[in-house]
């Protein structure tokens, strides 16, 4: 039985944790005496879903009903119910609520039904499990913590495993953990146990914890009551759930994390809700109708005891009160004033909430069906994670985005390089080293040996410090295929982009067999090197080493990193050779290494090794002390040279941060990259122009003065803050320039050791004025870059702006990992699918292929996103106050009797039949100027930034436009009435055909505004208009037409015929719809636009014409 039993249980010694598991391999625990604890892990089930069929009804009605404006309505309809008294019918409230709460619960259950759909497809997913020799096919969610668990090629890892065996000679396996952390490339991990047949071993290792990186265990193999043989477990060792096989026909591994404890589902968070501006305004604009309610209650409640209460207003001689019926108390009036408040209730637009719910549902379609976001290279367009966010798109004031892979390709070209100082560059006619031209400083003859063994160690260093792994199968081949014909398989472009480089002078990596690396060289003589250790890269170290013996029993230590890394641990004399290229290159936009080596003796590598291995043994702080071994190991190098990889800017990156400028969006570029490459890749997107003043703020200037760097901090930020904002004011206000004309001025660098120390100054008062004047000094400048950034500190850029004055929308994106902490901080976060997988992708809001995108997401889908939503929510407040207006103004007509003007059922199908599709159709569907405009005019994207259209200028004149045509409804229909006889036979009209004709011109009214307003028509609005007004005409037909024996009474019965049998009505309707829409008719035709909308229709017809 291969089984593996489990159990919690504390380390021993030094490393005694509780927070450490144990593993028993097989039956026996290793030792006799030592008892065997049963297994208590989780299952392997991943539940992603929200809610279960028991408890969905409950919890999704509670989280429902904690907005407000449910709440507020379920208190109505509770209030209809339990008061005798009402005007209205529960129904009225009640339906409304009913149908958008169901709503809300369709789509909330509907997509939940897919989180659990995509839960049982990976739980029910077949595995293979050994047992007792047997290999037992079972669901995924049945594997236990303990379980060996054999996958094969192109599967995924169904939990986190130990790799136990492989079926590869070298006892590797190659996986792709793109889905976790965001990287394409293969990867190498390596089996901690050859042989399964005699399995007794027992695995400790550290508690389930989300960092993808790290993994500390080690593995106590027992063999013959001999003493136990220890190996160390790392993550080179550790197969991610997630994660799929590649290049590797089959392999074992014990389960050690299962179901939510593995690394995946530790990783998965849920994201902190993001709100848009518009939802707080909507919010804003609730409280105000609230008051408006909540003000027409009370006068009225006021107004009728005060009529009731002169004699004989409300006791006509037939019908005497009794004295308990003319006093009056706190109770009546209180019942009174809830009464007023049910009558006027529909001024909250209650259904305005699930129809911003569905325009957005369905306006993310529209980014997810656009064919100019597909990209044909990957085959893919863009992904919409989450629609709430859709209007924000046309707010945004900041953009900030990574380098590489989001301005740049991130598919890296070994460009050149440099030998001792002089120069190499690739020439296609020759690939020896002689051959390529030697451009810098002359090269002395008598030295040409010394300069030759120079140039084949540097190419040698470039063919062993990597992690690449070679595709195809070399067997039996001298002559290695062409370079265009050879797969190379690593975690990063840059290490096969060196390799390929290493081929194009003659040094060709054959690949790793057996801890053996081979190297053919341009004598076609195959080196065999043995690799010793790897010292892996980390963004803290900057570089990485490899330790080989030669077959002459030479031991080498190879190192690659970045300058800055690399200097320091080399002979300072080699430096000032390598320098200049290095910074000559980097300033032309190239990505930069150093190549440097070191000959160990036997006693250093003998205490090199000693140290690697205890320190990979440890359980406790193991990344420390490796890190300790490698900074000793990795001291009194010798510099050879350096690389220069050219990674080129993506397709059309220049033109669209161009746009983004012209649309008064500010970009801050966040890299870990050396300042001279992102600056000369910022000069490239057109984000620094040639006129453009660079205010640096770096360690380089901060040790330029000579003095503290606090003090030298200061002194700058203070120099920089006089140059960018105060004379920049003084400028603006006496020659009166436009924002965006003098906004051009000013470029602002900063690197990751400043940042900190402008953030995380030793005096709380200096750090907050510090942080205050860099806000101020990049506020005033086009372009920010922070180079040499640390991944949390891009959080803390983003956090910085979003939390500041005037809380500007922010926008981040990047392609990889480490983008992930900005994305999820900013108000907006963008992903884009690149070489680094979909770790970014999955974390953001929406997802591209490529940065050109970004153009028509913002300009076009993000401009007219806000126009429709801020529309459509004016446009309900607007409509329901048209609606209740007539209504409080009757009670002034009818002794505040809390009798309603208008019947049941228009009160309670106004909302959801009558108006709800055709803004429905506009917030979708319009498009007031034209996406090719939008594109060519950025500028446009200026008139709707800081929520220009749902301000309270736009406000007020919504409400007093709806004011305006409420009181036009009911005076003018009043005069109607002051001869009641409007038929020929002398027949009097009531008030239901009073509050019918109302009603009628209500809903032709707010309908055809709408109408007037849309500028881009289709099919589709014109079906939901007309079809709307007639569904109007039809249902006023058919429910008067008709005695329904369910009612108690029907007030409407043949109400609408009758009224349309009149011609003084049918005049009346059409005079007053007329007179509601001619003022805005008028003003359209005569009026010059002005506003936000001005300079749109004079581009329009520019463009036009």
């Amino acid at each position: 039985d291969i089984r593996l039993l489990c159990a919690c249980t504390c380390l021993g010694g030094d490393e005694r944790r509780v927070d450490s598991r144990t593993i028993y391999v097989g039956h026996r625990s290793g030792s006799p005496n030592e008892a065997i604890i049963p297994p208590k892990f989780c299952d392997n089930r991943i539940v992603s879903s929200k809610y279960t069929v028991w408890n969905f009804l409950p919890k999704n009605l509670f989280e429902q009903f904690r907005r407000i404006a449910n709440f507020y309505f379920l208190i109505i309809f509770l209030v209809q119910v339990r008061t005798v008294d009402t005007p209205t019918s529960p129904v009225t409230s009640g339906l409304p609520l009913f149908f958008v709460i169901t709503v809300t619960a369709i789509k909330q259950g509907y997509e939940d039904w897919l989180r659990h759909k995509a839960d049982n497809e990976v739980n029910k997913y077949p595995v293979t499990v050994l047992e007792d020799g047997r290999r037992i096919r079972k669901e995924s969610e049945k594997i236990k913590v303990g379980d060996v668990v054999e996958v094969e090629e192109d599967e995924t890892f169904p939990c986190d495993l130990i790799l136990l065996q492989s079926s590869r000679d070298d006892d590797t396996c190659f996986v792709t953990t793109a889905s976790l952390d965001g990287e394409s490339n293969h990867k190498v991990r390596c089996t901690a146990l050859l042989d399964l047949e005699s399995l007794n071993a027992t695995i400790e290792c550290e508690q389930p914890q989300p960092d993808l990186y790290k993994f500390v265990g080690r593995m106590h193999i027992y063999t013959n009551n001999q003493e136990p043989a220890v190996r160390s477990l790392g993550p080179e060792n550790l197969l991610l759930k997630g994660a799929t096989l590649k290049n590797t026909q089959k392999i074992c591994g014990v389960a050690v994390y299962t179901g939510m404890e593995t690394k995946m589902a530790l990783n998965y968070q849920g994201k902190s809700q993001k709100r848009s501006a518009v939802e707080k305004s909507i919010n804003a604009f609730l409280l105000v109708y609230l008051c408006i309610l909540v003000s027409k209650a009370l006068v009225c409640t006021t107004l009728k005891y005060v009529w009731q209460s002169k004699p004989g207003q409300d006791e006509p001689w037939y019908n005497e009160k009794t004295q308990r019926e003319k006093d009056t108390n706190l109770v009546s009036m209180f019942t009174d004033f809830l009464s007023f408040m049910v009558l006027f209730n529909f001024i909250i637009p209650v259904s305005m909430y699930v129809t911003v719910e569905m325009q957005k549902f369905l306006g993310s379609f529209f980014i997810t069906w656009d064919k100019d976001f597909f990209d044909p290279e990957i085959k893919e367009g863009a992904l919409v994670n989450t629609s709430d966010l859709n209007e924000e798109l046309g707010q945004v004031e900041y953009v900030f985005t990574d380098k590489t892979g989001t301005l740049t390709q991130n598919n890296m070209e070994f460009i050149e390089c440099c030998i001792d100082g002089f120069q190499y560059k690739y020439r296609d006619a020759s690939s020896e080293l002689d051959g390529f031209c030697v451009t810098d400083g002359p090269v002395n003859k008598l030295q040409q040996k010394a300069g030759r063994e120079r140039e084949e160690l540097f190419l040698r260093a470039l063919c062993l410090c990597h992690t690449v792994q070679v595709k195809e199968s070399t067997e039996q081949k001298v002559v290695p295929p062409p370079e265009e014909q050879r797969g190379f398989i690593a975690s990063s472009p840059d290490e096969v982009a060196l390799v390929k480089g290493a081929m194009r002078y003659g040094f060709t990596f054959l690949g790793l067999e057996s801890k053996t690396m081979k190297i053919l060289n341009r004598n076609n003589d195959v080196e065999m090197y043995e690799l010793l250790h790897v010292l892996n890269f980390d963004p803290v170290r900057r570089r990485m080493s490899v330790i080989v013996r030669s077959r002459s029993g030479d031991t080498l230590l190879f190192c690659k990193g970045a300058d800055s890394s690399i200097f320091p641990r080399v002979r300072q004399e080699e430096v000032e050779r390598i320098r200049m290229h290095v910074e000559r290159n980097a300033t032309e936009g190239y990505r930069t290494l150093c190549v440097a080596y070191k000959h160990l003796s036997a006693e250093e590598y003998a205490q090199a090794d000693k140290g690697l291995r205890e320190a990979r043994l440890a359980l406790q702080d193991r990344e420390e002390k490796l890190m300790a071994v490698y900074n000793q190991v990795e001291t009194g190098m010798s510099l050879i040279g350096a690389t220069a990889v050219e990674d080129r800017l993506q397709e059309e990156a220049a033109e669209t941060m161009e746009a983004l400028q012209g649309a008064g969006i500010k970009i801050w570029v966040l890299t870990g990259d050396k300042m001279e490459t992102a600056k000369s890749t910022c000069y490239a997107c057109r984000l620094f122009q040639r006129n453009t003043e660079l205010l640096e703020l770096t360690v380089r200037t901060l040790e330029d003065g000579g003095r503290r760097r606090e003090e030298r901090l200061h002194e700058l930020l203070i120099e920089y803050h006089k140059k960018a904002v105060l004379n920049l004011n003084l400028f603006l206000c006496s020659c009166c320039r436009s924002w965006s004309s003098a906004n051009q001025d000013y470029g602002f660098i900063i690197d990751g050791a400043t940042l900190s120390m402008v953030l995380n100054t030793s005096s709380e008062s200096n750090s907050s004025r510090y942080k205050n004047l860099f806000l101020q000094i990049c506020q005033n400048c086009t372009t920010v870059l922070c180079c040499r950034m640390a991944p949390l500190q891009k959080a803390q850029i983003v956090k910085m702006v979003k939390n500041s004055k005037g809380s500007p929308i922010t926008l981040s994106i990047g392609d990889g990992a480490n983008d992930v902490s900005m994305i999820l901080e900013a108000h907006v976060g963008i992903g884009i699918k690149g070489k680094e997988g979909r770790q970014a992708v999955r974390n953001s809001d929406y997802a591209i292929p490529k940065l050109k995108h970004l153009k028509k997401l913002l300009l076009a889908h993000g401009h007219l996103y806000y126009v429709r939503i801020a529309h459509l929510v004016q446009y309900f407040f607007y409509k329901n106050l048209c609606f209740i207006l007539p209504q409080f103004l009757y009670q002034f007509f009818c002794g505040y009797s809390q009798q309603p003007l208008y019947d049941a059922a228009y009160l309670t199908m106004y909302n959801i039949c009558f108006t709800s599709m055709p803004i429905l159709a506009y917030s979708l569907l319009e498009q007031h100027i034209c996406i090719e405009i939008l594109l060519d005019n950025a500028t446009l994207y200026r008139e709707i930034a800081k929520n220009a259209m749902l301000r309270w200028g736009p406000f007020l004149y919504w409400t007093l436009l709806g004011v305006f045509h409420g009181l036009l409804f009911f005076f003018g229909v009043r005069y109607l009435f002051s001869n009641p006889a409007l038929q020929d036979n002398g027949q009097v009209f009531g008030n239901w055909s009073y509050g019918t004709i109302v009603f009628t011109v209500l809903v032709f009214t707010v309908t055809l505004k709408l109408a007037l307003d849309t500028r881009h028509w289709t099919w589709i609005n014109h079906f939901v208009i007309w079809g709307s007004l007639a569904f109007y005409v039809f249902f006023s037909f058919f429910w008067g037409g008709i005695i329904w024996p369910f009612l108690r009474q029907q007030r409407l019965y043949f109400v609408f015929a009758n009224m349309l049998s009149s011609v003084s009505a049918w005049l009346v309707i059409i005079l007053l719809i007329l007179l509601s829409l001619l003022p805005e008719i008028l003003l359209v035709v005569f009026r010059k636009p002005r506003g936000p909308h001005a300079r749109q229709v004079e581009l329009k017809h520019t463009y036009t014409a």
